[in-house]
């Protein structure tokens, strides 16, 4: 059973703050100081150069000669906002592939579309009506796709709300269904379905983040803000996957699009901005075919972009991952896996 860990907890007065070691003012004595450079300074500063040396030579070589594609025949894929647009194309990507599909979405008419359209392909699938935003939806979801099609081995994470708002635009209740949509049904899919991948040692999980979360567009800060936190939270998931030993069975893959002629809103705001003459509009079937492609290949980040803008992102993103790669285990050292926190958690009680 599951130990719960109290990160809120507090006392009846407020916040307990931590108590610091003593120093004294000689800690500031330049004898102090020189030991400190000598000691920890140098020889982190000289492994961290030296360790990072065949990282960004793999970096580049992945640009070169992409690593071998892993078959997917016969899992089942799950899709939200599976109904229309780049959804639809990703669910049918994945039949291809030889997965059966379960497509998730509010707008259950366009799921059941999408499931005939998948199941025309030779493949079973089966559309399911869920507030992903809500964790027990998300839960009895799952219990209803797995007694219907199996456990769940791909998980995608497209639906989103493309909202054209700045900080300060429309209502409270609009800005919190955007977060709500867009990066906490992340956290609640995320946490339902990869307790499986694990007992099953294998599986993959898509998010699709944009562009926006790397490049930061005015006029839309709230849809912006999910964009950046999506990217962040799964370099985070797929470094824990790593260090807990399932990162060569399990892959955590962002995609990151340019601009999908998909939706109305945002074909006139880069119609207002110009943009449309300058940056090439991709079809949903063009990005969920680079979706898929990388996520087969084991890609951390996947650009369904222009060439200029992919070969930008890659070069821009080698060195800084590496940086803070070594930067962590520089620092913090070896971080405790998951399951030690649970037994030193259990053990304290």
């Amino acid at each position: 059973m599951a130990t719960e860990v109290p990160y809120f907890t507090n006392a009846e007065n407020g916040y307990v703050p931590a108590k610091l070691a003593h120093r004294s003012a000689a800690s500031s004595q330049p004898l102090r100081l020189l030991r400190f450079v000598v000691n920890h300074v140098i020889p982190d500063t000289v492994k961290f150069l030296l360790q990072l040396i065949p990282l960004a030579l793999s970096g580049l070589v992945g640009l070169v000669l992409p690593s071998k594609k892993k078959s997917i025949h016969g899992h089942t894929a799950l899709v939200t906002g599976g109904a229309n647009g780049l959804g639809r194309a990703l669910c049918l990507r994945l039949a291809r592939e030889g997965c059966q599909v379960a497509v998730v979405d509010i707008d259950l008419a366009g799921a059941q579309r999408t499931v005939e359209d998948v199941r025309a392909l030779g493949v079973k699938a089966e559309a399911f009506l869920a507030d992903i935003a809500n964790y027990e939806a998300v839960e009895r979801m799952r219990l209803e796709v797995e007694s219907k099609l199996g456990p769940v081995d791909v998980l995608v994470n497209n639906a989103g709300l493309l909202a054209v708002l700045s900080l300060s635009e429309g209502k409270p209740a609009d800005l919190e269904r955007i977060v709500n949509v867009n990066l906490l049904s992340h956290f609640w899919t995320i946490r339902t379905f990869i307790d499986g991948m694990k007992q099953r040692q294998r599986g993959y999980i898509l998010a699709v983040s944009s562009i926006l979360g790397c490049l930061p567009m005015p006029r839309t800060v709230s849809y912006v803000a999910t964009k950046f936190a999506i990217r962040g939270m799964m370099q985070a998931l797929q470094r824990e996957l790593t260090m807990d030993g399932f990162g060569e069975k399990i892959v955590a893959t962002t995609l990151f699009p340019t601009f999908i002629a998909t939706r109305k809103e945002l074909m006139d705001l880069l119609s207002e901005l110009s943009l449309d003459e300058k940056l090439a509009i991709l079809t949903p079937e063009n990005v969920a075919d680079s979706a898929i492609e990388g996520m087969l290949r084991g890609q951390v980040d996947v650009y369904a972009a222009p060439f200029f803008i992919r070969l930008f992102m890659y070069l821009s993103g080698i060195l800084p991952y590496a940086l803070t790669s070594l930067l962590i285990q520089t620092i913090m050292g070896k971080v405790p896996t998951l399951m030690d926190r649970t037994k030193k958690n259990s053990s304290t009680e």
